[in-house]
């Protein structure tokens, strides 16, 4: 008989405390910190701000084997494994007196990331719950949205009065003093009994022709939103200010993301999943398409560009998690999104430095036009998706 290991209750918000701080201190440590290490060290910039791309694309890397590892073992000790090496990551660097180890700290932290972030996540959800996770997914969603609101000012604090070197050794010893912990008393170390279907040792990964097809329409969405993702992430304000409004009102403007998310994450938990996620997807593709398009056309419309985008984006982290379970059951979850991972991870490695060369080829407002026909595309191959639905 199967045990488990702290109660159903407690494990969204273990691992909503995971992943606020397992992306507080990797994907979102260099907003903060990139300019004190620059500074500190004389590093370029670009090398400093890079290495995140060296980190994810070591996570894209690792991704398949992590779900692998997910099947077999359930997600407690690999996510105790990737706090451990996001700490790890994390000494590197606050100890770190040359560049190569600095960017050898980026890969461990990549290794953590790859271990560590939603999609782990996700896959230890489904572990847990079987094919009921959805609702799991949804919340740990809401959770990692504060994530950026919880640490970057908390990464500022620290920086202000331990340094960049005390920051990083502040948030390993979050990782393991608090997170592992956390993670090692209340998240089960098998899946819960009597729930959902029935998960036994590794499970093959076969696909039939109607599967297949599913997988890759999804696998070529989640690419395209990670590219304009991060492309916006990284070069907003620069759009932004492409598009006439000064630094102020651009850094104004794009503080509406951030709430947008959540909003549009609590309004699809409000939902209570009654829907199919084929229609959560949809909202994402559609709220994403419609907002870049709206910034593309003028300025007019950057305050309910902004909005509409950040609301797509928002559920577009839960339509990646609970889609795959919809599609494929919760027997070959685990691998297949460590496989789905792989690709949208290098994807948002490289486009900082695409985003970058097209910004200086063409210009903000061509820059513009070309993310709004990215996000057109996948609303061609959602409905390409929809016609494998039945």
């Amino acid at each position: 008989m199967e045990r488990s290991i702290g109660r159903p209750r407690l494990v969204v918000p273990v691992l909503g405390v995971v992943q606020i701080f397992a992306w507080g201190s990797s994907y979102y440590l260099l907003a903060v910190l990139a300019e004190p290490i620059a500074k500190d060290t004389g590093w370029p910039m670009a090398w400093v701000v890079g290495a995140l791309s060296l980190g994810l694309l070591t996570a894209g890397a690792v991704s398949p084997r992590v779900g692998d590892a997910i099947a077999e073992h359930g997600g407690r000790p690999v996510l105790t494994f990737a706090c451990t090496s996001l700490a790890v990551g994390l000494a590197i660097l606050a100890v770190s007196s040359s560049l190569p180890l600095y960017l050898f700290g980026w890969v461990i932290l990549g290794v953590g990331m790859g271990a560590g972030l939603y999609d782990a996540a996700f896959a230890s959800l489904a572990k847990i719950y079987g094919s009921d996770a959805r609702s799991a997914i949804t919340a740990v969603t809401l959770w990692g949205g504060f994530a950026s609101t919880a640490c970057w000012p908390l990464s500022a604090l620290l920086v202000e009065h331990v340094g960049w070197r005390g920051a990083c050794v502040t948030y390993a010893t979050i990782l393991l003093g608090i997170c592992v912990p956390l993670i090692l008393w209340k998240l089960p170390s098998v899946r819960l009994q009597n729930v959902g279907d029935h998960l036994v040792g590794k499970p093959a990964i076969h696909l039939t022709v109607l599967e297949r097809r599913q997988y890759h329409l999804f696998a070529a969405i989640q690419i395209i939103t990670g590219m304009f993702v991060t492309i916006v992430a990284v070069h907003l304000l620069t759009l932004l200010q492409a598009r006439g409004l000064s630094l102020a009102e651009a850094v104004a403007f794009g503080a509406f993301i951030g709430p947008a998310q959540v909003a549009a994450r609590v309004g699809e938990m409000a939902g209570r999943g009654r829907h199919h996620p084929l229609w959560t997807l949809s909202a994402a593709v559609g709220l994403c398409a419609s907002g870049l398009i709206l910034l593309a056309i003028g300025s007019s419309f950057v305050g309910l560009a902004l909005i509409l985008y950040g609301a797509g984006n928002g559920i577009f982290s839960i339509a990646k998690g609970a889609l795959p379970l919809s599609f494929f059951g919760a027997d070959r979850y685990g691998p297949l999104m460590g496989r789905l991972a792989r690709p949208g991870l290098i994807a948002q490695a490289i486009a900082p430095l695409l985003g970058a060369v097209l910004i200086s080829l063409v210009g903000g407002n061509v820059s513009l036009y070309a993310l709004a026909a990215l996000a057109a595309v996948n609303i061609v191959l959602l409905a390409l998706l929809w016609m494998t639905h039945r």
